[in-house]
Parts: C-alpha cells; structure tokens; sequence
C-alpha cells in the first residue's frame, strides 16, 4: 500500500470502508467538505423522506394522525427512545425522545436534585457547555441557594482536559449532585465515565451526565455502570436537523420518582386523556417528557436512527477513531512548524468523535478554509474543530482538508480576514 501521507492511501482506504455506503445517504455539497458534524449533522435522504411522511399524515389524517398514518404520533416518542436506546446502553423504557437539552436538564436536575441538611451543592466543571451552567445556576436560585457558593466547578490543569481524580476529590460530604459532560465540546475527551458514577454512588451522590457531545459517535452503557440520569441534542452525530428534538435517558431503579417539572405527556398513556387533574405518570423514562411531542422534529430522527441500526454503533466508533486518527497523523506530518496544537487527547479511550486543532490565528484560519470550501467549527479564543463523521466522511476529505490547511498557512491567506468570530461561530 501507498505511504499513508499520500492520496493514494486515503482512496485505499475508502474502497476497504464497511461504510462507505452510507455516504450515498446523505446531501453531500459538490466542492465542498463538510467537517462540522460535531455542531449540526448533515440532513439524509431517509431523514428527509420520514419527514416529508409525516408531513403527508398531517395532510392525509388531520387530528387522526395520533393513532394513524406512517408515523402515528401518540407514541412516536416512545418508539424513538427505543430506537436510540442500544446507542446509550440502555433498555427500552429509560430512554425517551424529547425536549432539547437544556429543558431536559430542567427536568432532570428539578427531579434528582433534593437538598438536605448540609448536602445541598451542586458539582459541574468549568469547562462544561455554558447551557449547563446556565441552568444549573438558575436551579439553585430557585431553590434558594446562591449559585457563587452552591454551583462548584471542577478546574482543569490545562484549560484543555479534566482529570477524574479532581472530580472525584470534589465529591465531598456537601455535594447533593453532580453534572458532567459525557465528552467535552472543546477538546473532544472522553471522561470515564463509569469511573466516576461509582465514586459518585460510593458517597450517595446521584450522578447525570449531558451527552450532547457523545451521542451517535462513541458507545455508552448507561444502564451498566448504573448512571442515574443522562440527556442530550441529537442534531449533532444523529443528524436530526437543527434545533431538533431532544433525549434523555432516566436508569429504571429511579422509575416511580415523581417529574420535578409534571406535564401532561408524561402520563401513563392509559390516562393521558382521561383529562384528571391527578397526575399518573408513566411507568419508564416517559415520565420526564412535559409536553406535546414536536413530531416534526421527531421525524426526521425515524430515517436517521434508522441508519445507526443498520451501521451499528461499535462500526461507526471503529470508523470514526481511524479517521480521527488519520487526521492527527496527517496534521502532524504536513503542518510541522506552522503553530499548530493538537488539544485532543491521543489516546483512543479518551478521544470522541472530533479533533481538536489549536492555533492563535483560529479564527482566521476557519474563514479562509470557508474559502476553500472547508466548513470547519470555532471555538473561542483559538480553537479549530474537525470533526470527521463515520457516515458520510470519506478518508481522501481528511486528506484534502489538511492539504488546502497547509496551503492556507503556506501562501498566508488567512491574513485578509480579522481573527475574529463571526456571530454564529
């Protein structure tokens, strides 16, 4: 086989991909590379199609589109989270399709979090999604407490990665719940999870992790290391549109616990229209849901979910680390000596589905790859993320983005824009 630095090899590799088919699946644009997965997937002919059916019994059923048509929407939330299940690790009934992420952490976190005598702090980091933050703070002042004193953030070492063993050393006698991210939106690490779920239950603190980053790109078992709760978007690796529909997932030995934010779409679905003004919640992670499913935002998930079955989330993780690799292996040989770092852990275990490239000049760099029809993600002050995606990434569009990077730094063409983001970065 070809060197590994050439084109040749990246061709090679494509004709051997178990995937490849999949890429047919997706919009793909002529001349252009799509490297920004990680922020919004890319729309699927089978996303597209199960939306434009559930448009059609819309238009065919009216108000009988509860119970009728392709796609019936009393239970679709149901029948999704079953679906997605197998990529979280979990049975059936703890996963449910809805919300967003930050509603879905209102209600988890108004559920699970019950302060009592001195244990009534909550543990995230400082290098979580801002959103999480958000709504952790406001948690606390709804409860009372001042977000200053109550909401602890773990530090990093290195304003790139964060070690369990800080985390763990934060799980004092005071913490009543703990947030984390399931991998961190800035440099891609994997935390260890179980790790920390028994440390957290060693000391009777309930434990909830924020997938968002992690969902459709690396295999979780939730149910296995007995996390207590977990939520997520799934606009991201699942491609289910922006601003599409969120998920979470609730372990079984919580089943019963009453929703800390009750609606009437967490019913039993025997009493949801019996219209009582007693709450019987259902028996499963539907409990969690507050309102009406956004079934046309649930749609195009029908399509998407139904690729990751077919693909299988341990081929797509298999695919995404070799790509992942290829990039570093790339970067490092072809971009030496032109101020890059790679702030992506380098170990399998610890890498999700993106690579994390720093550079002072990140925000300029971003807009002349723009400009070369790369679409690349940015993340304040200097951070480039690339994330090449299992299903419609091929390994000669890892190869030609950093050979357009390396021209980009040899003729200097970032420099005709200002290092600045743009609004939407």
């Amino acid at each position: 086989m070809n060197s590994k630095y050439t084109l040749d090899y990246a061709k090679q590799m494509d004709e051997k991909d178990s995937l490849k088919g999949f890429r047919e699946e997706f919009y793909l644009k002529p001349d252009s590379i799509y490297m920004d997965g990680n922020s919004l997937g890319l729309l699927s002919k089978r996303a597209e199609r199960t939306l434009l059916e559930s448009l059609e019994d819309w238009k065919e059923h009216g108000i009988d589109g509860w119970t009728q048509g392709n796609h019936p929407w009393f239970f679709m939330a149901e029948e999704l989270g079953a679906k997605m299940a197998p990529l979280v690790g979990a049975s059936p009934g703890e996963v449910i399709v809805t919300g967003s992420t930050t509603v879905n952490l209102h209600q988890l976190v108004s559920t699970f979090y019950k302060p009592e005598g001195t244990r009534t702090k909550i543990l995230a980091d400082e290098l979580t999604f801002p959103t999480d933050i958000y709504a952790l703070q406001s948690q606390l002042r709804t409860h009372g407490y001042d977000p200053l004193t109550h909401l602890i953030r773990v530090k990093s070492r290195d304003g790139r990665f964060l070690e369990e063993d800080d985390i763990i050393e934060a799980m004092t006698d005071d913490i009543a719940l703990i947030i984390l991210p399931t991998v961190l939106y800035r440099s891609g690490q994997i935390l260890d999870m179980k790790r920390l779920t028994a440390e957290a239950h060693k000391r009777g603190i309930v434990i909830g992790f924020d997938g968002c980053h992690s969902i459709g790109a690396i295999p979780h078992s939730f149910s296995e290391w007995d996390v207590d709760f977990a939520y997520w978007c799934n606009y991201k690796h699942l491609n289910g549109g922006p601003g599409g529909v969120g998920g979470l997932y609730v372990n079984r030995r919580h089943f019963g616990t009453m929703p800390g934010l009750a609606g009437w779409f967490g019913s039993r679905k025997d009493k949801q229209f019996d219209m009582e003004h007693t709450l019987t919640p259902a028996e499963s992670a539907g409990a969690y849901q507050i309102g009406t499913p956004h079934v046309l935002s649930c749609a195009p998930l029908i399509g998407s979910l139904e690729m990751f079955i077919e693909a299988g989330i341990d081929n797509i993780r298999e695919k995404s680390l070799k790509l992942n690799q290829y990039l570093i292996d790339l970067i490092e040989h072809e971009l030496k000596d032109m101020g890059f770092f790679i702030g992506t852990p380098s170990e399998d275990i610890r890498r999700g589905g993106h690579v994390s490239l720093e550079h002072k000049e990140a925000a300029r760099i971003c807009k002349a790859l723009k400009e070369n029809g790369v679409i690349p993600d940015f993340r304040a002050p200097n951070i480039i993320r690339l994330a090449p995606v299992a299903l419609y990434t091929s390994y000669a569009e890892v190869w030609k983005v950093v050979q357009i990077l390396k021209k980009i730094m040899s003729e200097k063409q970032y420099e005709k824009f200002k290092n600045e983001r743009e609004v939407v970065a």
